[in-house]
Order: C-alpha cells, then structure tokens, then sequence
C-alpha cells in the first residue's frame, strides 16, 4: 500500500552511558533530507543513523530530535579553578572597598556561574549506538506505521476520484459519434438555408466535409491513452513501492489527454465534463504530492 509522506515516530532505550530518547518528525520533501538535532557527542555515528533511516524511506524531509540524559557513571564535575580565584579575589576586594570582613566559604564559590559545571565522561561510540540504534528504530517504526495509515486513506480518496476520471472518459468515448452526426445535421440545415432550391446539398461534398470533421475531431487515441494512464494509477495504489514521483507524472499526462479531448471535442456537453474532470485531476494532483 502507498503510503504518505508525512509522519511521526518516537524511541526510547536506555544502556551503561545512560538513556536515550529519539523523536523523528517527517514532511513532504521532493526529494530525501535528513536533518539532525543531537549532541556534539554522538557527530560520529550521525552517519550509521542516516543509513538506518533511508533504509526505512526513500522521500521526504525528517527532522531527527536526540536527547541524551547520561547515567550518573557516564557524568564527571569540572571546577574551573581560576574562574573560582577570581571570584574569590574580586569578592575580598570589594569587602575591604565597602569595610566588611565576610567569610568567604567553598559553598559560596561553588554556587557562582560556572564554577563548577558536569560534563559528559569518556563515553564510547559503540555504547552511544548500542542505545541510539533500537531507540531511533522504534521511532521509524512507529513513523512508518503511520504513513502507512495516512496512505492508505489517501489511497482511498485517490481510487474514488480516479473512478469520476474514467466516467469522463466513458462518456466522452460515448459522446464522441455523436458529435460528428450533430454537426453533420447543422451542416445540412445551414446549407439548406444557404442553398437555392434549384442547387441542392451535394451528398458527396458533405460527406467529404464531415469526414474532415470528424477527422479534427477524433478523440480515439486521447481516450486510449487516458485509459492506459487510469490503468497504471490504479496498479500502482496497490504497490508498496515509493510511487509518488510515478503518480505525479501520471497526473501530468492524464492532464494533457483530458486538454486535448477538450479542444478537439468543439461540443459544448464535453467541455463541460472536461471541466468537471480537470477539476477531479487537480485535487488527485495535490493528493499525490503527499505520497512517499
């Protein structure tokens, strides 16, 4: 089943450097874009994670969020000693300026900003995927189910109104003679209203004339190719391959047989319908550029 473009995923998985929490967010993108929000740390293996990724789709543009919160093990306390020196000398100056003698304790130091602040310790890549990969693949496996979902009730929309589009072509295929005997019978009649009584209508010649029109005005071959088109839309719906790219052009070409019915038609019933039908075809269009 095809599915949509659009989607959203979340993980969790926890290991010796702590736990890890991945959300991944997907939106229609002509073509496939990963972009990562994670910590400088885990720039290594943002490679391995994008492979992981593009084997699960192959459009769209997916923003993936990491957030790491490291084990108490995996955490180590720098005191930036010259910061707190400073400190320390700027306070005693200031209490000899203003006359006071406090007692300048370690607490004291250690509560001013950036005294003391916890880094993360030496964490090895291979600990950081061992949690990354099983959260980042829960996250997709939960995106993916659900443009599945999406797709498949786009798929729905998309045969229904792919059915109006082949009514059209069933009825402008049954439409079509009848054009030509119309315009045969207001031939006749103008050239009655033309011609004296004593020069009537030369059987031959209007033949010749209507067998011109109908000529202009064959639609056999658009209508056998709309039908091919509607054929392979339809096939396609039922792939579970990416088929966006391939409906989008299909859109295109059932477009151009439905134009040109129109402009060879020259009836006023089909130039309706061909409005009716392009209409169908523009919503179809906008339905598929939401499709992986």
């Amino acid at each position: 089943m095809v599915r949509s473009m659009t989607g959203f995923g979340r993980g969790e998985a926890e290991g010796e450097a702590g736990k890890i929490t991945v959300e991944v967010k997907a939106v229609n993108h002509r073509f496939s874009e990963v972009v990562f929000r994670m910590p400088r740390q885990f720039s290594a293996l943002e490679d391995p994670a994008r492979k992981l990724i593009l084997s699960r789709v192959t459009r769209g543009r997916l923003e993936v969020y990491v957030v790491w919160e490291p084990s108490a093990e995996a955490r180590a306390a720098k005191v930036d000693k010259d910061l707190a020196l400073a400190y320390y000398n700027a306070l005693r100056q200031l209490a000899e300026e203003i006359g006071s003698n406090p007692e300048i304790s370690l607490d004291t130091l250690a509560r001013l900003p950036e005294v003391i602040s916890v880094t993360e310790g030496d964490v090895t890549d291979e600990q950081i995927w061992a949690m990354l990969e099983p959260a980042l693949d829960q996250a997709m496996t939960q995106l993916v189910a659900m443009r599945e979902k999406e797709g498949a009730a786009l798929a729905v929309d998309l045969a229904e109104r792919l059915d109006r589009i082949d009514s059209f072509r069933t009825a402008a295929a049954a439409r079509a003679p009848e054009v030509v005997e119309e315009y045969r019978q207001r031939l006749i009649r103008r050239l009655e209203e033309l011609l004296p009584p004593t020069n009537p209508v030369d059987p031959q010649r209007l033949a010749q004339e209507v067998a011109l029109f109908a000529d202009r005005a064959d639609i056999t071959e658009e209508v056998q190719r709309l039908g091919s088109h509607i054929a392979q839309f339809r096939q396609a719906l039922q792939t579970d391959e990416a088929v966006g790219r391939k409906l989008d052009f299909l859109v295109q070409e059932m477009g151009r047989e439905i134009n040109t019915i129109g402009s060879k038609a020259n009836d006023a019933l089909l130039a309706a319908a061909v409005v009716a039908a392009k209409s169908e075809l523009e919503k179809i269009r906008e339905q598929v550029q939401n499709l992986e």
